[in-house]
């Protein structure tokens, strides 16, 4: 009975938080916004114009993070003394610093190593958002994948390595895998949140879809209007990519015949064939 009480009283609060949110975003859709601007064909393409580049810098540094983190995680778990602590403290300054101040120094620091007029990249902006949103997040995806190659039991290795596989290969082909499949979760989660964070790359001009919302409103002292934009296009974003993860999530079960578990057994039928 206990219990039943607990739900219901969950239920509760859960359905009235609901009608309450609900509620001031209809009072809102219903009073402030306005459906005239809403509507215009210079603010959709404004922010067509914009949600095109955001798109082009996810993809971009969505791949070169990932890429750059799974190095990152194994350099975490190296046995070199060297690799290991450059690893760290790649980790720590990336996360212990703010992205605000990562992205000033690539667009404002970098350029003044060079002289005056003598910097050979006009377009810095873009190629700055990308370089810090990129350094940035390998960082975060290098402790998911250490934390996920460690979540791997011991035997995993032991086990392949029984079959015959070198060390490398056994990590490639059985530690791996499954490391990323542990890590996944965290690595969508991140790069849903490296979605959120071009929203700071207005900061050093970079025409994103919160640049397209500021000049709107200073334009036209309304701001529920563009927002209602910008709501729509970052979730159109966030809620594809997570789409994207649960289907990686699905690709990467490495219980199935295609996972690393059918990988053992079609190793070590083949090291059996070869051995008869």
């Amino acid at each position: 009975m206990r219990d039943a009480l607990v739900r219901r009283f969950g239920e509760l609060i859960s359905g009235g938080f609901l009608l309450l949110i609900g509620g001031l975003v209809a009072w809102i859709l219903w009073s402030q916004v306005n459906y005239t601007l809403l509507s215009s064909q210079f603010i959709a393409r404004r922010f067509a114009e914009a949600f095109v580049l955001v798109i082009q810098i996810v993809v971009i540094s969505s791949l070169l993070s990932v890429t750059l983190g799974v190095l990152v995680g194994l350099g975490r778990i190296s046995t070199s003394g060297i690799t290991g602590r450059i690893a760290k403290g790649y980790v720590e300054f990336f996360r212990g610093t703010p992205l605000l101040f990562q992205l000033f120094v690539i667009f404002f620091g970098i350029p003044r190593l060079w002289a005056t007029g003598q910097f050979p990249v006009e377009n810095w902006a873009i190629p700055a958002a990308i370089i810090g949103l990129t350094l940035n997040h390998a960082a975060y995806v290098g402790e998911a994948i250490r934390g996920g190659i460690s979540a791997v039991p011991d035997g995993q290795m032991e086990a392949a390595r029984s079959l015959g596989m070198s060390r490398v290969m056994a990590l490639r082909n059985v530690v791996l895998p499954q490391a990323w499949r542990n890590a996944l979760a965290a690595i969508g989660n991140d790069q849903i949140i490296l979605v959120k964070d071009t929203s700071l790359l207005t900061v050093i001009a970079v025409p994103e879809i919160m640049s397209v919302f500021r000049n709107i409103n200073s334009n036209q002292l309304d701001p529920w209007t563009p927002l209602v934009w910008v709501c729509i296009l970052y979730l159109i974003i966030t809620m594809s990519m997570s789409q994207v993860v649960n289907q990686l999530e699905q690709y990467s079960d490495w219980g199935s015949d295609g996972g690393v578990l059918g990988r053992l057994s079609n190793f070590s039928r083949s090291v059996g064939g070869e051995s008869e």
